[in-house]
């Protein structure tokens, strides 16, 4: 018997033994469905590895004496944020939404033994891998200041709350909801503005109430660099994010057919195109390429293309990342200026490239440009950001009131590692501030 032959005949046992697990009979519509399982959960996989780059691309950017604190907020963002999607945030985002602002039912999936619908698990998948990556976007902008223990009150409350409620508007048809925005014609595929705005714009508001890092700021207001601690390992996180990508973007089909191949074609080209962008343009600006710099060009290219990426061109997907490369390194340094310490630069990256993304999708639309597309964009743009930035605001403000939102003198200069969780991501490593104030580096 010929390897070709032994080859199909794998394949059809396959495709028959899985549509019969499935108590479904041998078609291609049975087949399609199960394939449709496959690649969602398999794209929310993919997606969930992203956490692993935020961590490290948080970790990399910022000093080795909070290393470890910052592993394990990026752990309990999918710890604490699963938990309240599970718990509300699904329900709110996708449940039964007659006014189109806010669904009221699916609350711990509910409805499953009603429906006997396997789907919703699959669904509910991929939609806790993106909640969860709104939430860890926030850690980038508070980090190496903020209480551990209020840092995760904040979590649960952006994947309980403040995510679903606004993701309801745009993507709440997706399942049971129904959203005003999307209702409007709103054009956000894959989440530029319903994901990484809303984690960029909640980073804003707790990076204004947490206030920036000592040392950050020269006593005539002027910013300093305080460099991370590792280049590679930052190097490492937007590799591991740009795989991720391909299954935040193609997976957002929530269908295995030949559309996923134009969305990840636009993908790769927009984040080559942002990566270009700000190596040419530091380059010219500041005299050398600017490695982390260019390496939230590479991010800002893909959060550019989120929104967009199933209904615009190879071509234009390449300048939407060109211009997405310039616009953060001006947005990081406009931050800088107004006293807003943003260490890894997630308010750039994810709220302004997120604002960019949304409304290219409408500048860029092969379906042609339309005055009404871009209004219905602006529109969302302004009141997914409002909201997202005012609630996060209250959220902070609260807690700050409440249980307190930033550590002390001495424990900020001590290292996060040491005052949060009496450890050191590095013991071999020895801290100055740590031995000036009789910590323990050896630990």
């Amino acid at each position: 018997m010929s390897r070709k032959v032994l080859t199909t005949g794998l394949i059809l046992a396959l495709a028959i033994g899985t549509t019969a697990f499935a108590d479904d009979p041998v078609t291609a519509e049975g087949v399609q469905s199960n394939l449709n399982f496959v690649w969602t959960l398999v794209a929310a996989f993919l997606v969930f590895f992203m956490q692993a780059g935020f961590a490290m691309v948080e970790a990399g950017f910022t000093r080795a004496k909070s290393a470890g604190n910052i592993i394990m907020k990026n752990l309990m963002d999918f710890g604490m944020g699963s938990i309240a999607f599970f718990l509300l945030g699904f329900g709110l985002m996708f449940g039964v939404a007659e006014s189109g602002f806010i669904g009221t039912g699916s609350f711990m999936l509910s409805d499953f033994a009603v429906e006997s619908d396997p789907w919703v698990y699959a669904f509910f998948m991929f939609q806790l891998v993106f909640a969860a990556t709104a939430a860890t976007i926030v850690s980038g902008g508070v980090a190496e200041r903020t209480k551990f223990s209020t840092y995760l009150i904040f979590s649960f409350i952006m994947t309980a709350v403040i995510y679903p409620i606004s993701g309801s508007w745009a993507w709440g048809s997706l399942y049971k909801g129904s959203g005003w925005l999307e209702g409007m014609g709103f054009i956000d595929f894959a989440g530029s503005t319903v994901v990484h705005s809303v984690g960029g714009w909640a980073a804003l508001a707790g990076a204004i109430v947490v206030g920036p890092r000592i040392g950050k700021y020269t006593k005539d207001k002027k910013a300093r660099a305080i460099p991370g601690h590792s280049i590679p390992l930052a190097s490492l996180g937007v590799f591991i994010l740009f795989f991720g990508w391909f299954g935040f973007n193609p997976g957002s089909t929530t269908t295995g057919d030949s559309s996923i191949a134009l969305i990840a074609v636009t993908t790769a080209l927009a984040a080559a195109g942002g990566s270009v962008a700000t190596m040419i343009y530091t380059w010219f600006r500041f005299g050398k390429p600017d490695v982390g710099m260019t390496l939230n060009g590479c991010l800002a290219g893909l959060v550019g293309i989120t929104a967009g990426c199933a209904n615009v061109s190879p071509v234009s997907s390449i300048i939407i990342g060109l211009i997405a490369g310039v616009l953060v390194t001006e947005s990081v340094l406009f931050f800088d200026r107004i006293g807003v310490d943003d260490p890894v630069g997630a308010v750039s990256v994810h709220g302004v490239c997120g604002a960019w993304g949304t409304l290219a999708a409408g500048l860029f639309d092969v379906g042609g440009l339309s005055g009404s597309v871009i209004l219905t964009q602006v529109i969302g743009i302004v009141a997914v950001g409002a909201w997202a930035f005012i609630a996060s605001y209250v959220a902070f403000m609260i807690l700050k009131v409440t249980m307190g939102i930033r550590v002390t003198e001495e424990e900020e200069l001590t290292g996060l590692d040491f005052s949060e969780h009496g450890l050191s991501a590095y013991p071999e490593f020895v801290f100055p501030d740590v031995i000036s104030r009789g910590g323990q580096a050896d630990k």
